[in-house]
């Protein structure tokens, strides 16, 4: 009867192997946990932008609403506090003159309550002969 070599009935991974697999998974794994927490901040931020871009939306429309009411656009800059979500935002609207008469660009800005930055601007331009009639 002819015995099996020990070299023929040894399976598994060698040491080296295994180290080598374990160097490829330290490597990697930071990597994809540093990709999945830019992903994270990435959402975070996008939220944040719509529902800014959603606070601006309102302040807009309730603009219109007030040229639309008074047939004049509100001279100055204006601003205040607004909340969505749970969240206290500040707004600001300032208005500047354009080349023709009649028109007022605003510029609407929107952004957290402790921060200087407007997170997000939405631009428009209202006169009062047709305030309503700019969506």
């Amino acid at each position: 009867m002819m015995r099996a070599s020990p070299l023929s009935r040894a399976r598994g991974f060698t040491l080296v192997e295994v180290m080598v697999a374990m160097a490829i998974v330290a490597v990697a794994l930071p990597a994809l946990l540093f990709s999945l927490y830019q992903q994270l901040d990435g959402t975070e931020y996008l939220r944040d932008r719509t529902l800014a871009s959603w606070v601006a939306a309102n302040k807009l429309s309730e603009l219109q609403l007030i040229v639309t009411s008074t047939g004049d656009i509100p001279s100055g800059e204006l601003s205040g506090e607004a909340r969505l979500a749970d969240r206290d935002w500040q707004w600001t609207i300032a208005q500047l003159p354009t080349e023709l008469p009649g028109f007022v660009r605003v510029e609407i800005g929107v952004g957290f309550v402790d921060q200087d930055q407007p997170l997000h601007t939405t631009i428009a331009f209202l006169t009062p002969a047709n305030a309503g009639q700019n969506r």
